[in-house]
């Protein structure tokens, strides 16, 4: 007895392949008509959703620097997954949906940030980041976006924030101070000038006086020239601090409407899913139809 092959797999699939291409080369006209209609489709679910407004605020996060402005330090304000991750935070949506009037469902999932970098740039070493929120209202949307450009400022200027209160209460005791020396030198030298104008006093007490007086005015002289260096410094260090260190918006957001969906894509993912559609119902209809036939039949 010979034996039997058992059936090949492959061969029985390559079979059924060739059936079904030959049934949808027959039956062209099936996935051509659901590629025209779907793309048809397409377009007018696009025209039908409506146009939203788009609102984009341009957002500086600063670059912090040690307190003598020696070099850059590791921050929130140099991650650069930070602005994401404030933007969709809880605390964040409800302060953007108070100050917007949008609902929180309004603006979850359409809020959404982009480093802004220059061709050949790393993403993770821009400072420029832009915020982006989508809502039917433009007013609203602006509002939102900057909210929320003000929530990532407030959260990651902390440490320049208070390094600029510290400068400038530096600067204030130094301006203090040198109006404190140039009163000194001021009473040093009408001092002096009145033991010179007075005969009572003796030539060599006039000598001490005039030269404690110029002792005073010398020491006072040394000092101011001291101070009015930290001044200098501090006051580079707070120019720094506040133009480069120090987080703000460079532009605030300007809503402009979009349309919802892109009319493009939306023809194309309806021409896609027509033509699947069509070329299924070209596979599946001499199967159906002589089923059909055969019930009618019995």
């Amino acid at each position: 007895m010979s034996e039997q092959k058992a059936p090949d797999p492959d061969a029985e699939r390559e079979v059924d392949l060739r059936s079904a291409w030959t049934r949808i080369t027959a039956r062209w006209y099936l996935p051509v008509a659901g590629l025209v209609i779907g793309a048809i489709l397409g377009v007018l679910a696009s025209v039908g959703g409506g146009d939203v407004f788009r609102a984009r605020t341009l957002l500086y996060l600063g670059q912090p620097f040690t307190t003598s402005g020696g070099g850059q330090i590791q921050s929130l304000a140099t991650n650069p997954k930070t602005v994401s991750q404030i933007i969709r935070s809880e605390a964040a949506l409800r302060k953007a949906s108070d100050d917007s009037g949008l609902t929180l469902g309004q603006l979850r999932g359409h809020v959404t940030s982009a480093a802004v970098v220059s061709a050949g740039q790393a993403r993770n070493v821009s400072p420029l980041v832009e915020i982006t929120v989508d809502a039917a209202a433009g007013k609203k949307a602006e509002k939102a976006a900057n909210s929320l450009a003000d929530t990532v400022i407030g959260v990651v200027s902390t440490y320049v924030d208070q390094k600029i209160a510290l400068l400038n209460k530096q600067i204030a005791s130094s301006r203090a101070e040198l109006t404190d020396i140039d009163q000194r030198i001021s009473n040093a030298v009408a001092q002096q000038q009145a033991v010179i104008n007075d005969k009572t006093i003796s030539s060599t007490d006039k000598l001490i006086a005039i030269s404690t007086s110029n002792n005073t005015i010398s020491f006072s002289e040394q000092r101011r020239g001291t101070v009015q260096q930290e001044l200098f410094q501090n006051q580079q260090l707070l120019s720094l601090a506040v133009n480069v260190e120090k987080s703000h918006v460079v532009q605030a957001a300007v809503a402009g409407k979009t349309t919802a969906t892109s009319r493009r894509n939306a023809a194309l993912i309806g021409a896609l899913i027509g033509l699947l559609l069509g070329a299924l119902a070209a596979a599946i209809a001499d199967p159906f139809l002589q089923r059909r036939a055969a019930r009618s039949a019995a």
